[in-house]
């Protein structure tokens, strides 16, 4: 991904659901003007989800993704079904496609009511109107508005469905959360410490920075950025006190040291905490920190996947700091990318990233799946803040709620 385009965890997830043979890659690639899925007569021809990032003329930056027929057979079709049925954990707006002029199967309704238990907003995409009688094509049978009749072949209704797509789009992106922005007044002054050692990535920032940059400057903000140890410098040089610090949590207890008492502080994870999960409930699940014993397990879990470094966050400095928190030996199971357990009934807890790789979506049901499971759950910016005690401090910038 370019600097200049918009992360994947920032894009509206388009994903086409629907049984085997249904036109659902035909649509794909009608809606996006690209060969973006395989195509052929051949039923089941989709054998993975394929998904692209793209800027798709009138939603914008969107990621689209193209699923396996949900009627599949046999042990491998299975697991094709499982697949499909898995991007609905990101989904924000679903496409159903089915077949015009049959009305909905009982297996595509019972997709649609999965969609609905989700509460995901649903386009049925009725396809195939060029093979109709020319005096049952044009609009579809449903009277639902959320319902429209297209032909990937021939290219009919596809404008339609791509403003429907639009108008929900639009919903979507009204409802979003901000980053920051609500936190500061255009007047105000923020500091960033940013650490560069050998974790940080050769020549650029960090997605987390790079989004509180932005949305400090889209809310008419300033701010200005500099490493831990620089910080005591910066801020004796400011003519201009700070309303908030913001700093990378690995150096948390140090820069908390730095910065005066009556200066905000908090981090960029406990930011993400936020913007894309439940903060009190990440808050609340801190606690079990305290209470870990040897031979506990303990999933840490990354939304994104990297290199890993002899200093790696996850895998080294988090598991020390447990450790050395807890007095205890607690067992370390690491999960990365899109892969979370299913199964969560072993842990004791999951110490989680800032998940600015994944969509809202996809953190909300991590959390969901963990809570419905009774297994609590904590980000790095509050377990790092909560083991060095400055947690109630990290957590002033959004008023008393979280706490």
């Amino acid at each position: 991904m370019s600097l200049n385009e918009t992360p994947s965890g920032e894009r509206i997830h388009i994903g086409f659901f629907g049984l085997r043979n249904a036109g659902k890659s035909s649509l794909v690639n009608a809606v996006t003007g690209q060969e973006l899925s395989l195509v052929s007569d051949i039923a089941g021809t989709t054998t993975d989800p394929v998904q692209k990032a793209m800027e798709l003329l009138p939603l914008g930056p969107a990621v689209i993704i193209d699923t396996p027929g949900t009627d599949d057979t046999g042990a491998l079709g299975e697991l094709r079904v499982k697949r499909a049925k898995d991007v609905l954990q990101k989904t924000d707006i679903a496409v159903l496609v089915t077949e015009a002029g049959r009305g909905l199967l009982p297996a595509e309704r019972e997709l649609e009511a999965l969609i609905g238990e989700r509460g995901i907003p649903c386009i049925i995409a009725e396809n195939k109107t060029d093979l109709l009688a020319a005096d049952r094509s044009g609009s579809a049978d449903s009277a639902d508005e959320n319902t429209v009749r297209v032909s990937a072949l021939t290219g009919e209704g596809v404008h339609e469905l791509k403003e429907m797509l639009a108008d929900l789009a639009r919903a979507w992106a009204a409802d979003r959360k901000v980053l920051i922005r609500d936190l500061l007044s255009p007047a105000d002054l923020t500091v960033l410490v940013i650490p560069i050692d050998e974790s940080a990535p050769k020549g650029r920032l960090i997605l987390p920075q790079q989004q509180v940059m932005r949305d400090i400057l889209d809310g008419h903000g300033k701010f200005i950025v500099c490493q831990p140890e620089e910080l005591k410098e910066t801020l004796a040089a400011l003519s201009e006190k700070p309303k908030l610090v913001i700093t990378d949590s690995q150096v948390f207890g140090r820069v908390d040291r730095d910065v005066p008492a009556d200066i905000l502080l908090t981090s960029f994870s406990i930011l993400f905490a936020r913007y894309k999960g439940e903060l009190g409930e990440l808050v609340k699940g801190a606690n079990a920190l305290s209470s870990l014993k040897t031979g506990d397990r303990v999933l840490i879990s990354e939304g994104c996947t990297h290199h890993r470094q002899c200093r790696d966050i996850g895998t080294v400095k988090m598991p020390g700091w447990i450790r050395e928190f807890c007095g205890a030996e607690p067992e370390f199971e690491f999960t990365s990318g899109g892969t979370f357990p299913e199964d969560l009934s072993g842990f004791r807890l999951i110490v989680h990233c800032g998940g600015c790789m994944l969509n809202e979506a996809e953190m909300q049901r991590r959390m969901r799946q963990a809570k419905a499971q009774q297994v609590p759950i904590v980000n790095y910016g509050i377990a790092i803040a909560h083991m060095h005690g400055i947690l109630a401090r990290s957590l002033e910038p959004f008023g008393p709620g979280p706490a």
